[in-house]
């Protein structure tokens, strides 16, 4: 009895395992690429209405189910797709620019570093946790649509927040990939960052509250390891 208790629950074990591995055959990696850009875009009361910092550095990946398009004008069904994912943006890597993204100003980003509490928190952090397909493109090189949840870590807080993604099929020199762009206002005291308020050279400067972040993260498929040679 004691052996076929033993032998029913090694084929119980691997059952388990083949089937976890079947699932694992059936996620689609992709991974950061450069050529992405985070902005955050802010209000002030002096220099200019509107003040901008960037970062050229998304990090990260995301792990998609069978449900979610691979190929560019791919029919599929609207609804919740199997996804996770993280995406990661170094403070340190923000630097303050001008509406057309010249250099603006070092101390403006040292008063960035302070508020975002760099030394504490060296990165700004999402996990996916929920993404939905809304609409399908009507045109082959048009975005996917997609409703997404996540938790976005800003100076050691985290919050969940809700926001439209699109979603861009592309096929280049590099593989196939993806475009994801997307733009969510948040503010920042809700991550317990104040707002600027400081005397300057050019005069007192005090930011407002809520910002918008907008964001072009480019990834790309990460290709299945080659399999053993047998003899």
């Amino acid at each position: 009895m004691k052996t076929r208790t033993v032998i029913a629950g090694n084929i119980a074990l691997l059952m388990l395992a083949t089937a976890s591995l079947q699932a694992a055959d059936q996620l689609t990696t992709y991974v950061a690429r450069p050529g992405s850009k985070m902005r955050i875009e802010g209000t002030a009361n002096i220099i200019h209405t509107t003040w901008f910092i960037e970062s050229q550095l998304i990090g990260g990946m995301i792990e998609v189910g069978p449900g979610f398009p691979t190929e560019p004008g791919q029919s599929v069904t609207p609804g919740k797709v199997e996804a996770k994912g993280n995406a990661f943006i170094r403070v340190n890597s923000l630097k303050s620019v001008e509406s057309d993204g010249k250099p603006y100003s070092d101390k403006m980003d040292e008063i960035t570093y302070e508020h975002l509490k760099e030394e504490q928190s060296k990165q700004i952090n999402y996990k996916l946790t929920e993404l939905t397909l809304k609409e399908v493109p009507k045109a082959k090189d048009a975005p996917y649509v997609f409703d997404s949840t996540g938790e976005l870590s800003i100076a050691g807080v985290t919050k969940t927040i809700k926001m439209p993604v699109n979603i861009l099929l592309v096929v280049d020199a590099k593989g196939k990939g993806l475009e994801i762009t997307g733009n969510i206002a948040v503010k920042m005291t809700d991550y317990k960052v104040e707002p600027v308020d400081k005397n300057l050279v050019v005069g007192h400067i005090k930011t407002g509250d809520e910002v918008k972040l907008v964001f072009k993260w480019l990834l790309v498929q990460r290709k299945a390891p080659a399999a053993a040679a047998t003899k």
